[in-house]
C-alpha cells in the first residue's frame, strides 16, 4: 500500500482530482483538508492557505496519479509517496478488492 500526500490550492481541486482517481480505480479512498503553509520566498516568510489531498492506493500507481494531477493543475506542487509500515486488515482487504495490484 502507498499513501500520497499532495498539496493543492483549494478544495475544488482536491475534490476534482480525488473523484477522477476514484473513478479510474487509482485509489480506494481520498481525504482532503485545509492547512496553512509557511515558507521562505524571495527572502520573505510567506503564509497562505493550502489543501492537502491524501490518496490511499496500491504500490506502483505514482506516475498515473501524477498524470491525473497535471491534467487539473499547471503549477508546481508537492507530491510525496509514503509507505505505511502497518495497515489494519479490514482496510487492506477493502483496498485489495477495489484497486487491482499494479503490474
Amino acid at each position: 500500500m502507498k499513501l500520497y500526500y499532495i498539496t493543492l490550492n483549494n478544495t475544488d481541486e482536491a475534490r476534482q482530482i480525488g473523484r477522477v482517481l476514484l473513478e479510474q480505480k487509482l485509489a480506494v479512498c481520498v481525504n482532503w483538508f485545509p492547512i496553512t503553509c509557511a515558507y521562505n520566498w524571495e527572502g520573505e516568510i510567506t503564509e497562505e492557505a493550502e489543501v492537502v489531498l491524501i490518496v490511499k492506493t496500491q504500490d506502483g500507481y505514482g506516475a498515473e496519479i501524477e498524470q491525473v494531477i497535471r491534467q487539473h493543475i499547471s503549477y508546481t506542487n508537492f507530491i510525496a509517496e509514503i509507505s505505511p509500515t502497518a495497515i489494519n486488515s479490514g482496510f487492506l482487504s477493502w483496498l485489495n478488492a477495489e484497486v487491482k495490484t499494479y503490474e
